[in-house]
């Protein structure tokens, strides 16, 4: 068996994009040479990693092992050239951090753009996805980091509290919702939203809040952002939820009414999360730490 790094991060990039042309590109090779490799893989055991169909590829229980296996190594590999990095010179290290919405949107920017002024030998790899996704990426050892909603199961993993974050009904000063001081998610339901894009970790997490009640949220419209939602909201185009900390950052409280959310689910805490704290690679073990101080309080 011949396998190096080349061939385990094609064979991922694949698997992840489910396509062979799809994972060359990934992995900047031309499709020829993607495929030669594969073949080389499977003929140095006799076996085949893949299933060929018209859809793409998944994966044989063959390669469902060599995937976990592949990920391992992997991520020993870019621990192993992260710390011996620290002790050279202009030799760049990477942290791959995964984090929701609001994390990536509210709490973030300043914070990773002073820790890369802090560390300018280390690059940060930041990805959006849902919490559920996060953990099981995490799991799997595909990322350093994570920083997940308290409402997913994080069994076999480390945690840390980052964050409260609160999820706000926000809504137009004339809509009829507005006269009641009481309004639930589900009684919510009933009337149209403006909402964020449909891949956003955000999104997906209330589309799985309106399924579990029965329901499907009515998006009229998706915006860009949290500023996006709330003045399309402010100017009367529907509903809209979004984090407390979204409307702490931006001075338009008058112009729409805002009601906390009551339901547990809502009620969220931001965690960070990681397969081991203490196993972290050094840059990721420095980026732990400034996430983990507490919040700077204005003045």
């Amino acid at each position: 068996m011949h396998f190096d790094l080349t061939d385990l991060r094609l064979y991922l990039h694949i698997l992840d994009t489910g396509n062979i042309t799809a994972g060359a590109a990934r992995s900047h090779l031309s499709l020829a040479a993607a495929s030669a490799r594969i073949r080389a893989m499977e003929a140095s055991l006799g076996i085949e990693f893949f299933q060929r169909g018209r859809r793409g590829v998944t994966p044989t229980a063959a390669g469902k092992a060599l995937a976990r296996h592949a990920r391992l190594l992997l991520q020993q590999a870019e621990r192993m050239q992260q710390d011996l990095a620290e002790y050279a010179n202009g030799v760049k290290g990477q942290v791959r951090l995964l984090c929701n919405t609001t994390a990536i949107s509210e709490h973030l920017p300043e914070l990773l753009a002073d820790f890369l002024c802090e560390h300018p030998n280390l690059d940060i790899d930041l990805q959006e996805l849902p919490s559920l996704r996060i953990t099981h990426a995490l799991r799997q050892g595909v990322a350093d980091l994570g920083i997940i909603s308290d409402a997913v199961d994080t069994h076999g993993l480390q945690t840390r509290h980052f964050r409260d974050d609160p999820l706000v009904l926000i809504m137009p000063l004339e809509h009829p919702l507005a006269a009641t001081d009481d309004v639930s998610f589900i009684h919510s339901l009933q009337h149209d939203y403006v909402g964020l894009a449909a891949d956003s970790a955000l999104s997906v997490y209330l589309e799985e809040q309106a399924l579990h009640a029965g329901f499907r949220l009515q998006t009229r419209i998706r915006a860009d952002g949290f500023d996006g939602v709330i003045r399309m909201v402010a100017r009367g185009a529907g509903l809209g939820i979004v984090p407390q900390t979204a409307l702490d950052r931006r001075p338009w409280h008058d112009r729409f009414k805002a009601q906390p959310l009551t339901e547990e689910w809502a009620c969220r805490t931001l965690l960070l999360c990681a397969r081991s704290f203490e196993q972290l690679p050094g840059y990721a073990k420095a980026l732990f730490d400034t996430l983990s101080l507490p919040l700077r309080k204005k003045a």
